[in-house]
């Protein structure tokens, strides 16, 4: 099964997510997998924040903030990706230079190797699309890569849910 769960800011898209993926998972390893770089001290407090709310679920974390198409992972795992912004901005504004068509190729592609490997996907993230705002040009790259994401990830998907104020309102269901 693979589903999308996006929202805003402090929404409740990870917590209901982990719930999501531990109802799905079978016997096989649950993996978070992390995707942001702790930079700075608030976003070192955010990754230890995350880990104690997830602390008792069952999950091994594996870092993995760029090259998701040189993943592997074991057979049968239930993987929660967190989350598909941070990824598709480290892939955008990679050391190796600013190179929009091949960043979202390779995002595309380690997205289509995860699903193949992993018995559950469970992919968050954020809606950043509420308010128009003027931004830079690589901002609009970003934002328009990223709902390219979406989009796709949403067609792939058998469930797309938005969480709002924590609670799930179901966008898309698709049985078995």
């Amino acid at each position: 099964m693979e589903a999308l769960v996006y929202g805003g800011a402090a929404s409740g898209k990870s917590r209901y997510a982990e719930d999501l993926l531990c109802a799905l998972s079978g016997e096989g390893p649950r993996i978070y997998l992390a995707t942001m770089e702790a930079m700075d001290e608030e976003s070192r407090a955010r990754v230890r924040r995350h880990r104690a709310l997830r602390q008792n679920k069952g999950f091994s974390t594996l870092e993995c903030p760029r090259d998701l198409d040189g993943l592997t992972i074991p057979v049968g795992s239930s993987v929660l990706l967190e989350d598909l912004g941070n990824l598709w901005a480290n892939e955008l504004f990679s050391p190796s230079g600013f190179d929009p068509d091949g960043a979202l190729l390779r995002t595309a592609e380690g997205l289509e190797r995860l699903s193949v490997q992993a018995q559950n996907l469970v992919m968050v993230s954020a809606d950043v699309f509420g308010e128009e705002v003027p931004c830079s040009p690589e901002t609009a790259v970003y934002l328009h890569g990223l709902a390219r994401l979406h989009r796709l990830a949403a067609g792939r998907c058998g469930r797309v849910i938005e969480v709002v104020c924590g609670l799930p309102v179901i966008w898309k269901e698709e049985c078995c």
